[in-house]
Order: structure tokens, then sequence, then C-alpha cells
């Protein structure tokens, strides 16, 4: 057969075949060039689409703007009735012609000529190829052909239902909206192949003149009645717009924000976030419907986190109680804005504290301290009501989240080994240095996002393991997944659970009626209050979930004495009674494996198996050398004819007054006579404690 194939083609004349061969080559050259030219115009198609980001449900969370600024949810299964009137509107011989068609290329001819009424020539292969290489606003001789080319090229090597769908996907339609899906719901509020046929047309009598025509315009309707009649459909129904839901679906397609979170996830097939939209959507009500009441105490924003543990995985993250709301600092994510953190911190420094052999039952003397901080000024740490109660155990102290002994813990740790802690082992990073805070650490000064402060407590329901706050779940690749750190022994941390699992010691400072109190007993939490009422914190746990809260100002007021408890509080109780009621609850039980019971003079508590009571009950107290309470080294004090001071001491001692004994006690008065330097002694057994003040007259 070849040998009579090659037999014939010399049998024709040179010319012929000269003409044959040229004609094959440029066969071959334009399948090679219309192959390259529909890549290219392929490869500018996928560009177009937007970052789809689903929740774990594979419930849309937001679309992304494109690399142009517009937002493109590609569809793969064109909408049929949509699909049917854009064909008859646009290209009725679509799946006839090859890209161009000579019958309306004609019939434009013939327009121009004015004998009918027709001007538009383009295919929708044509219009298509225009958007693909950026030429819609560039209508000229040399950028048709190049079009037609494109189209032809187009047709030669991509199935006329691809180009279809590759069409609806491009089409744009005003307001940064690119895509018959986005349009459908950015201004119907629905899918595509849910329109009706009124709002099939308008959308399509957009498609000639975007920004004129679109459906929030006047001239959309007009529009679509002539497209009405062309088609032969009947005569649309005037189309009520609702512009306020148009406007609030627009923020939610253009602030993704923030609100629920900052990065954009790999999305594969498996691959989404880790939100759970509609529990999120719920939570978002409970955060509206309490801060509303709190606004005449002067707190006007809010935020909230919801982790499932032991994944880590974050369920809700709400930075704004509803960005697409002009308030004052609605347009922040509070998430990730650092903020002074109040007594949130107190677990991380008992946590060390226990770590370096105090114990949940150890005593603290919850009394006036001095302190002189780097610049040189006195510090006399203060509890939150301004009272002393004396001698408390350490679960005492952190159940009710007095000031002063976590100051006393904290100097117990070591302010160096407490910095590596936050800095080394958790990875925090402070806003300034943090050596600048020094104990005022222990008093609530230190700042940190909400995000970051619910990621570390996290470790105390997940056995003292940091696990990364996972963003997103079902991914193949996670290369922001981080290894898993453990930064505690189990031991220590089941002891800071057990003090936030009791709900009973802290009834002094939270009462017996909380808003902390829930239904099941399973939950430890942390109170937070800044310095002037200004940041309202609560961050509470069970073995299957973590609840963070928020509540201040965006803009650092201070509200009007809002606590811990009495602000951000409720917003926790309520969030964590939904998480109980949902599938995410397994109620699985603290594990307090290890801890054991032991009665001491103050009361029975809990420790470890190994522990020496009797040592470990008084290290502080014995570490504690300081005699003199009152007053204090360096003092300057002010008297006139009828002052008196107060000689205080932690015990019983005698008192010597420039080195002449004075008295005997815990507390007598001194009536200065004279101003000038004093020197106050204060001895007692083998103890010795001297102290210089300076007196002056007013």
């Amino acid at each position: 057969m070849i040998l009579n194939l090659t037999a014939m083609i010399f049998t024709i004349s040179r010319k012929t075949r000269f003409v044959i061969i040229t004609l094959g080559v440029l066969a071959v050259a334009w399948l090679i060039y219309s192959y390259s030219f529909s890549q290219q115009l392929i490869t500018a198609y996928n560009k177009q689409a937007s970052l789809v980001v689903r929740d774990r449900y594979d419930k849309t969370i937001a679309v992304l703007p494109n690399s142009q600024g517009y937002t493109d949810e590609f569809i793969t299964d064109e909408p049929v009735r949509l699909t049917e009137l854009l064909l008859r509107k646009e290209d009725r011989f679509f799946y006839w012609h090859k890209g161009v068609n000579p019958i309306s290329i004609m019939e434009a001819i013939i327009g121009k000529l004015g004998f009918i009424n027709r001007s538009a020539s383009s295919t929708i292969t044509q219009q298509l190829t225009k958007v693909l290489l950026g030429n819609e606003n560039k209508r000229t001789l040399v950028n048709k052909i190049k079009e037609t080319i494109g189209a032809v090229a187009l047709e030669t090597h991509v199935g006329k239902k691809d180009i279809l769908e590759m069409y609806i996907n491009s089409i744009y339609f005003g307001n940064q909206i690119q895509g018959v899906k986005s349009a459908s719901n950015f201004y119907f509020g629905k899918d595509p192949e849910m329109l009706s046929d009124s709002e099939a047309l308008s959308l399509i009598a957009t498609i000639s003149n975007p920004n004129k025509n679109n459906p929030l315009k006047d001239g959309n309707y007009s529009e679509a009645l002539q497209i009405a009649a062309k088609v032969g459909v009947g005569t649309p129904d005037s189309l009520l717009i609702d512009k306020e839901g148009i406007k609030k679906r627009a923020l939610n397609f253009s602030f993704i924000s923030d609100s629920y979170f900052e990065l954009s996830p790999i999305q594969d097939d498996d691959c989404r976030s880790a939100i759970d939209l509609e529990l999120t959507d719920k939570i978002r009500l409970i955060v509206q419907d309490n801060l509303e009441p709190l606004t005449a105490k002067n707190a006007g924003n809010a935020a909230v986190i919801v982790i499932k543990l032991p994944e880590n995985e974050a369920l809700v993250l709400i930075g704004s109680p509803n960005p697409s709301l002009n308030r004052p600092g609605y347009q922040i994510n509070m998430l990730n804005e650092p903020r002074p953190i109040g007594s949130t911190i107190k677990p991380f420094i008992y946590l060390k504290a226990f770590e370096k052999g105090l114990r949940p039952y150890t005593i603290v003397d919850d009394r006036e301290y001095k302190y002189i901080t780097a610049l040189g000024f006195p510090l006399y740490p203060k509890n939150f009501d301004y009272q002393y109660r004396g001698k408390v155990s350490l679960h005492y102290a952190l159940s009710n989240s007095l000031n002063v002994p976590a100051v006393k813990v904290l100097e117990y740790v070591g302010l160096d080994d407490f910095y590596r802690f936050m800095e080394n082992d958790l990875s925090f990073k402070p806003i300034q240095p943090i050596s600048n805070y020094q104990l005022g650490i222990a008093l609530g000064a230190l700042e940190m996002p909400l995000m970051d402060l619910a990621h570390y407590f996290t470790i105390f329901p997940n056995n003292g393991v940091l696990k990364p706050l996972r963003m997103t779940v079902g991914c193949k690749i996670d290369d922001r997944a981080q290894a898993d750190k453990t930064v505690a022994a189990p031991e220590y941390i089941r002891l800071i659970n057990k003090i936030l699992n009791d709900r009973k010691t802290g009834i002094e400072q939270f009462g017996i009626n909380s808003e902390l109190n829930l239904p099941q007993s399973n939950y430890a939490l942390k109170t937070g209050t800044s310095r002037d009422f200004k940041d309202s914190w609560v961050i509470g746990y069970t073995p299957d979930f973590l609840v963070g809260v928020w509540v201040g100002n965006a803009d650092n007021i201070s509200t009007n004495e809002v606590s811990g408890q009495m602000g951000a509080g409720i917003f926790w109780m309520q969030t964590m009674e939904l998480m109980i009621n949902s599938q995410y609850n397994k109620n699985t039980p603290f594990n307090f494996s290890r801890l054991v019971e032991f009665k001491t003079p103050y009361g029975s508590d809990y420790g470890l198996s190994n522990d020496n009571p009797e040592a470990i009950t008084n290290i502080l107290e014995n570490r504690d050398l300081s005699l003199i309470v009152n007053p204090h080294d360096g003092d300057n004090i002010i008297v006139d004819n009828n002052s008196v001071i107060s000689l205080t001491a932690s015990e019983s001692v005698d008192w010597f007054i420039n080195d002449i004994f004075f008295g005997n006690g815990d507390s007598i008065p001194y009536r200065p006579t004279t101003t000038g330097k004093y020197t106050i002694k204060a001895t007692a057994d083998d103890k010795e404690e001297t102290i210089t003040i300076f007196v002056e007259r007013k």
C-alpha cells in the first residue's frame, strides 16, 4: 500500500506535489502553533480561578480574589437553563461553527451598512479568547485578528463542552465579580442552577456592559426585557434586588480575613479548612447578643477561638463580632492583636514552680511586699480586691487568682528561667524585650494575642505537649506543620489541671452562682483582667476542646469595670454550653493519675507520690528571710506632729531604732520626734533584718 501511495505521488505533476507538501507543512505548523496558542489560553484561564476556602464539611467560607482582584469560583457543570438562554442570546450557532461564524460576520457587515439591526459578530469562543488575552478594553483590528486565530486554535484542541465551561467561568459581571457562580451568589445569594428566568436574563444582560448594566444598575431591567424578546421567553418579572443583602455578601466575599484566618490553605480534593462554618455562625451570634448589653459598660469588641483537642484544629476563629458593620474596631482582627493578658499567665508561672519543687499545698504569705523595679521605683504588688489574706496555699492562691502570691512564686521560679520557658519552649515572641516586664509578668502586664494565648494553653489539656495550631484538615501535604513539642512533664500539668478544675476553692473570688459554672465537671479555666479593666479574658477547656474569649475595646480604652468573669465569662459560658451539646464533646475525663492527696497543717491538698510534704509545705516561708513587713527599706515618710509609723513584722521581734531597743512584738506604733535618717532593726531567734527610712515634715 505504501509503495502504491509512493508511486501515486510520483505520477502526479511536480507542481501538484509541491502544493500537497506545502499544505502538509502548513497543516503541521498550524497544529503546532495552534496547540501552543491554546495552551497559552488555557494557562491564562486557570489563573483566573479564585482560591475557594471551604470548611471542614466542604461548605464555602470565602472566595479569595484572583490575580486580577476578581472573585471567580469555577464550576464544572454548567447550569442548564442559564446556559440555554445564554446560547440563544450570544451564539445560537455555537455547536456548528469552529470558533468563527461566517454567517454572524456577514450579518455584522450588513448591519454596518444599515440594512439590518446587527452589530456584534463575535462567537462565544472569540469572546472567551478576548477575555483570556486581556483585550476587553483594547478593541483594535490587530487584536480582533488575534482573537479570531485564538478562537480557531481553541476549537482545534478543546471540546465544545470545555469551551462553554471556560466561557461561563470567565464572564465579567461588574463589581469585581467574574464567572457565573460568583455572580449568581453575589447578586442573588443562590447558585446559578437555582436562578429564575428573570434572574438569569438579568445576568445575561450584564455581559455586554458589566459596569453599566449589572443587576445593581437601573438599565439592567430594560436590557433584560430586550433579551427576553430576542430569545423568545416571556417578559421577565421586575427584579427586586436586595441591595443590603448584596452589600453583606460582598463583604463576606472580600473580607476573608483575619476573622477566619491569615493563610491560604492548600486546596486539593481532600484539603479543607479546619473551620466549622455552622458552629462559627452560632458562636458569632453569641458574641453579638452578649456584646450589645456590654456597650453600656463601654465594652465594644470581642473575639473568640475554639480549638478541637487533642488535634489542635482551629474550629472557630472570630476576630470581630461582625466585619460587615461599620462600627469602631469591627474591621480589626482582635484574634491577632497583642493585649495585656492579666491573670491568664498565672498557670504557666505555677507550672514552672511545680517543676522546681513547689506544690499546691505549699504555703505562701499573702501580705505586702516591696520590690525595686529595674527603673529604681518601688513596687508594692496588690491583689485584685486590695485585700491580703495572710498565709494561704498555692492551690487557694491560684484558684482565687491572687496577685501577691503569684509574684512570690515567679520570684521563686526566677525571671530568667521563666523568660526561657516562654521564648524557647513556647516560642513566644514578645512585642518588646521580655526582660522589660520583670515581676510585672505576674501582675498581668505581658501582652499577647488571643490566638497565641489559646494555643499555649493547649499544653494543659494535651498533657504538656505543644502541638501546632492546625488550620487545615485532610491535606496530603502541609509544609506549615511543625513537630509536636513536649514542654512540661504530665505530672506537673495534672497539678495545674486539678487546681483549674476545682470550682469550690475559688468561691471567695468568683461566687457560688457564677457565669463560670457548667453542667458537666470535666473542665478547667482561668480568667484574666488587665490593668484599668481594659481587657477581659477567659481561657477554659475540657480534654476535647478549648474555648478562649477576649472582651474589651480595639482602641485600648478602658471598660467600666468589666472583669474577666463578668465580661468574657458570659461569652465563654454560653460557648462552652454550645460545645458541650455538640458532636465535639466526648466527655473525656481529665487524667489525674499519679496525684496523691496529702494532709498538711493547713488542710488536705494534692501533690505527687514521691513528695516530702513536711519540707515542701513551708519551702517558700523558709526561703523568705524577710522579717520587717512595714516600713520598707528606703521609704521617705512625710509626718506631722500626730503621725505614727506602724512597725510591723512577720513574727514577734525585738525592735531597735538607731540601735536603741524600742520594744517587742509583731506590730507596735512609733511616733518619730525628729526628721532625718532612721535605722530600724528587727531580731528574732537567729534572724535579723535592718532597714533605713527617711522622715520629713509636711
